[in-house]
């Protein structure tokens, strides 16, 4: 049985030598293909250059990873010792390491580099509207000040429409110094509330473009065809966008606001009261003096409303690196495992081949050693041992002079020789046996 077993994984291995070949042949050129794809993409240059340049790359690649798994599919499975196993494991990492730096991150670039740009710029447009909503937002903060500047600036005027028509204020009816005063302050209140219309609407323009820019990103994002010419469109919005943001963020009406809030306190200017005599002169420096206790609250509130909207942090600057497929592999590896594990695959699948031959011959080597002596031994080595055998009882010398003289004229029969020492351990076991 033991024979049997080893004889049929032997002729197993011999039938299996042409398909291992052939596989290592064809996974090699696989593996040179997607490389040759992959480096294609990261070379710049002519396009003579780049095609030989990547031509040589890749068969390098080729013939480096048959070469590779050759030696280790014709030698690791027949080396028996424990350092000599490790000896050869360390080595087949360091190859797998180096097939996996030269070849295996190229085939992944070819295998989902258009993929894995497409996210770069899927994510770019991510960032892109985030800063657009941001900028947005900032421009549009002195926008909530607007109510407030118009029931201000309304009551203003209607304190100054009371004062004219019934003398609501000081009790004297007529447009003098106080109407005068009120409004003043209403027409710089109205400035200003003007001011933020006029601002909403340049804010609104530049962000229905930015709209329009980010409508264009994404249909490149998601467009068939090649990604190289969509890329390089992309780039193109990008920089129009980074254009409208950057004048998002310069067109923010807080400062004004609180510059017009500052003069309405500071540049306070109460004209000379008109009245006809003192006690009408009196009442209303009274209301021109209430007038302005008004109106440096209200600056107050809109100075810290302000501040608070300059307090905003500004949308930060953002500069769009274009990627090569191989890079973008790289940077998104993690999600493109499946590329990946089929890149790295392709390369050290034959390692299994190896593991698979060196498991077979061990078994071999195991049943060999349970055999009998008899059933291990050859024909060449049964006959050089008899020859041995028929010397010594024919002449009566010993077993080194009977190895000596058989050698020679065996040698040039049996290419599959025995050591001195092994022959003369088989032949003195073949002499206790015929005794």
């Amino acid at each position: 049985m033991a024979l049997g077993a080893s004889q049929r994984l032997q002729d197993g291995v011999a039938a299996v030598e042409t398909m291992t070949r052939f596989a290592l042949a064809v996974l090699a050129l696989a593996s040179g293909v997607y490389t040759y794809l992959g480096v294609r993409s990261i070379l710049d240059g002519s396009p003579t250059a780049v095609f030989f340049a990547a031509i040589i790359y890749s068969a390098s690649v080729s013939v480096g990873i048959y070469a590779f798994w050759s030696y280790m599919a014709r030698f690791y499975p027949h080396v028996t010792t424990r350092a000599g196993r490790t000896a050869m494991l360390g080595v087949m990492a360091l190859g797998a390491a180096m097939i996996i730096a030269m070849s295996s991150w190229l085939n992944a670039a070819a295998l989902a580099g258009s993929a894995a740009l497409e996210q770069h710029l899927a994510e770019t447009v991510e960032d892109y509207t985030t800063d657009l909503d941001q900028a947005h937002q900032n421009a549009l903060a002195a926008q909530s000040l607007l109510p407030d500047i118009q029931r201000a600036s309304e009551r203003f005027a209607q304190l100054a429409a009371s004062e004219r028509q019934s003398g609501a204020l000081t009790g004297t009816n007529g447009s003098g110094s106080v109407v005068a005063l009120l409004s003043q302050m209403s027409a710089q209140l109205k400035d200003l509330e003007n001011g933020i219309n006029t601002s909403r609407e340049q804010v609104t323009n530049l962000f229905n473009d930015g709209q329009k820019r980010l409508e264009t990103m994404r249909t490149l994002v998601s467009a068939p065809g090649a990604i190289e010419p969509r890329a390089d469109q992309f780039s193109s919005e990008v920089v129009a966008l980074t254009g409208v943001i950057a004048s998002l963020g310069q067109t923010s009406i807080a400062p004004s606001i609180r510059r017009a809030a500052d003069d309405l306190s500071l540049g306070f200017i109460a004209p000379v009261a008109d009245g006809g005599d003192a006690n009408l002169v009196s009442r209303q420096d009274q209301v021109m003096e209430t007038v302005r206790a008004s109106v440096a609250a209200q600056s107050k509130v809109l100075s810290q409303a302000a501040d608070e909207i300059l307090a905003r942090a500004p949308v930060p600057e953002r500069r769009f690196v274009p990627l090569s497929s191989a890079e973008a592999v790289l940077r998104y590896a993690s999600d493109f495992i499946p590329a990946w594990a089929g890149a790295i695959s392709i390369d050290l699948l034959p390692g299994v081949l190896v593991f698979i031959l060196a498991v077979v011959h061990g078994a071999i080597r195991r049943q060999d050693e349970k055999l009998p002596f008899a059933e291990r031994i050859t024909a060449a080595e049964l006959l050089q041992a008899l020859q041995v055998q028929r010397a010594i009882t024919a002449g009566g010398i010993s077993i080194e002079e009977a190895v000596a003289r058989a050698e020679p004229e065996n040698d040039a029969q049996e290419p599959n020789n025995i050591t001195a020492i092994d022959l003369k351990s088989r032949t003195r076991d073949r002499s206790h046996e015929d005794r």
